[in-house]
């Protein structure tokens, strides 16, 4: 989509807020920074905006790890939605977000950074080379910025999730433009070193799992690192799933494994595996596909039922990055 028709996109999205009393806002299930941050961010914006307007979060599930970003609104009546606008943020299919009722709204709007494999939404405005969803909401605000306003808890939040979806502003996707819109979140005030604190201090079981991690990670024979993290060992170390997910980032600077992935049993009844793939210089997405999954070109996520599946997707991504390493040259 060229800057015309996002900018024509991003004038309907702006007439439909104008139109309508009651806004709810949608996110994905499993939240991380960057839907927490967009979402919270734009209800920030609007209700800044229009004091006027009922502007509510609408999720059923949250992240422990995201608490300091404070509450989100709780269960919204059902009576609510029928008359409502319904905007999904950072959510690239219907079946992933937190709440089932998006689509009793009124009119529904998408809004993602994710590849458009699934489109939905009365208007869908999906631009993927950004590098978060937060930093489209920047965008969004700094294109109409006469008319909207930033509040400095809006720009924490967009930022917090402009950190955690680029890594810190290190992964693929981020240009100049990411840092200038972040530019416009920091000239509001926002405590850096309160955020990094809340995002990446450590409790002491968390390094002693780190320490477990490193121990007994695997790697193939072209370069996938790649962890399991089984019940047993959540429980040993007093886990959240969420502290589990998180360990994808402690394989992710080994010279030579250009593919890292981590498996993390649910324990529940189906037997689920969430599967997060991460990758450098090669796409991993393609594979995340093969296993109910999807994403980012180098940031996927999937699901797995048996360690059939698991030894399986491991061979396809080792196969991914025998070919890459194959046919390419200055990978680390």
């Amino acid at each position: 989509m060229n800057n015309i028709l996002n900018f024509e996109t991003m004038e309907k999205i702006l007439q439909k807020i104008k139109e309508y009393d009651r806004i709810l806002i949608f996110r994905h299930f499993r939240p991380d920074g960057d839907a927490v941050g967009s979402t919270k961010g734009l209800q920030a914006i609007l209700r800044a905006t229009y004091p006027e307007k009922e502007i509510l979060l609408c999720n059923d599930d949250y992240a422990q790890y995201l608490e300091f970003l404070g509450p989100e609104d709780g269960e919204i009546p059902e009576e609510k939605f029928a008359d409502a606008l319904g905007i999904a943020v950072d959510t690239g299919t219907i079946d992933r977000l937190s709440s089932k009722k998006f689509e009793l709204c009124k009119e529904t709007i998408k809004i993602d950074h994710h590849i458009d494999n699934n489109p939905y939404g009365d208007i869908s405005w999906v631009e993927d080379f950004r590098s978060a969803a937060c930093e489209m909401i920047a965008h969004f605000y700094d294109t109409f910025r006469d008319e909207l306003v930033m509040t400095k808890d809006a720009a924490f939040y967009l930022y917090t999730g402009m950190v955690t979806d680029s890594g810190r502003f290190k992964y693929d996707g981020v240009t100049g433009d990411t840092l200038r819109l972040a530019g416009i979140l920091l000239d509001q005030g926002i405590n850096t070193e309160w955020l990094f604190a809340n995002l990446y201090l450590d409790e002491f079981d968390q390094l002693k799992f780190k320490a477990h991690v490193l121990e007994k990670m695997q790697i193939t024979e072209n370069g996938v690192a790649y962890m399991i993290i089984d019940k047993a060992m959540q429980e040993e170390f007093n886990l959240t799933q969420e502290d589990a997910s998180a360990s994808i980032s402690y394989l992710d600077s080994i010279k030579g494994c250009l593919s890292w992935l981590a498996f993390i049993e649910s324990g529940d009844e189906k037997g689920t595996i969430r599967v997060r793939l991460r990758s450098r210089f090669v796409p991993i997405n393609t594979v995340a596909e093969n296993y109910r999954g999807g994403g980012h070109a180098y940031a996927s996520g999937a699901t797995v039922y048996t360690m059939e599946e698991v030894h399986s997707l491991i061979a396809e991504a080792d196969a991914v990055i025998k070919e890459y390493k194959e046919t390419h040259e200055g990978w680390l």
